[in-house]
């Protein structure tokens, strides 16, 4: 069963019951709603007048639900997961902890390459000229140590926006797409911790002030199905540019947004679990590609 991302923008009572998430308000103390804990898998809190009960942050660790904080930009700032998302986690770290260099060049190398080609898909799928990206694709070295993924950045950045610089703060679409690839990347964590792989060990971010580096690496792939959900929402008629309501909602359409992995639809969540149990089995030589999916 596909799980449910849960938004809480208002000030708000959050406790359990019966194994429910029972959604209270702060003022009325009148229950707006209620969710059962086993259809979660994201929780997002985006108010200052947000209380949760320690009842409730154990059920949802308990259930593997991830708990995103917002700050007073309204972007998402921090992740509670689990410490236990896989009963043979140290078994599964062992293999982590001693990857190779050489396989975590080729691993980083095959990520690069999708990364590149689904930008590419989403620059044909939207009219715009998709050519050098092909041959920025053909020059992805091992460990890309020729920085194909930031040329072809640049590249794909001009035909999507004009004059725009990509940066971590800013206006729209900057906003939309800060917003987007922090769910994404809170998407990620969960689903490596749930493959029993710890996020912060990457294959090629190594910042030790990055807790979440494997997250980075593998949400490579998957920016292109963010940007084009922002690219949806500012080709709205009103020409949106606030980080309203109704835009984090679009955006938090990320988690059920349809994509083709191994000839077949799914849901991008269920896309992440492929990818990142397929990690998993190239970490244990079991196989040697990692899945990813293919943008349509």
């Amino acid at each position: 069963m596909l799980k449910r991302t849960i938004y809480i923008g208002t000030p708000t009572y959050l406790k359990i019951k019966d194994n429910q998430l029972k959604i209270e308000d702060s003022l009325t103390k009148e229950i707006k709603g209620s969710v059962p804990i086993e259809d979660m898998g994201f929780l997002v809190l985006d108010n200052f007048q947000i209380t949760i009960s320690h009842q409730l942050i154990l059920a949802l660790q308990q259930n593997n639900v991830a708990i995103i904080s917002c700050d007073e930009s309204h972007l998402p700032l921090g992740l509670m997961l689990p410490m236990n998302g896989h009963v043979v986690h140290s078994e599964r770290l062992k293999y982590q902890i001693n990857c190779s260099e050489p396989l975590r060049k080729q691993l980083w190398k095959q990520t690069v390459e999708v990364k590149i080609f689904q930008q590419k898909q989403l620059l044909i799928k939207l009219g715009y000229n998709s050519e050098p990206m092909q041959g920025y694709l053909n020059q992805v070295k091992s460990g890309d140590t020729t920085n194909m993924e930031g040329i072809a950045a640049q590249y794909y950045w001009k035909q999507l926006f004009d004059n725009f610089t990509r940066e971590r703060n800013g206006d729209a679409p900057n906003n939309y797409l800060n917003f987007g690839y922090a769910i994404l990347r809170s998407m990620v964590a969960r689903a490596l911790v749930s493959s029993g792989l710890n996020p912060t060990i990457g294959i090629f971010h190594r910042n030790k002030y990055n807790p979440y580096c494997l997250a980075d690496d593998i949400m490579e792939p998957y920016r292109p199905y963010v940007d084009e959900l922002v690219l949806e929402w500012m080709n709205k008629p009103f020409t949106p540019t606030e980080m309203s309501k109704e835009a984090k909602s679009h955006l938090l359409q990320i988690a059920t947004k349809d994509v083709v992995i191994d000839g077949l639809k799914r849901p991008l969540l269920v896309a992440l679990s492929s990818t990142t149990s397929s990690l998993y089995k190239c970490l244990t030589g079991e196989q040697r590609i990692i899945r990813y999916p293919e943008l349509q």
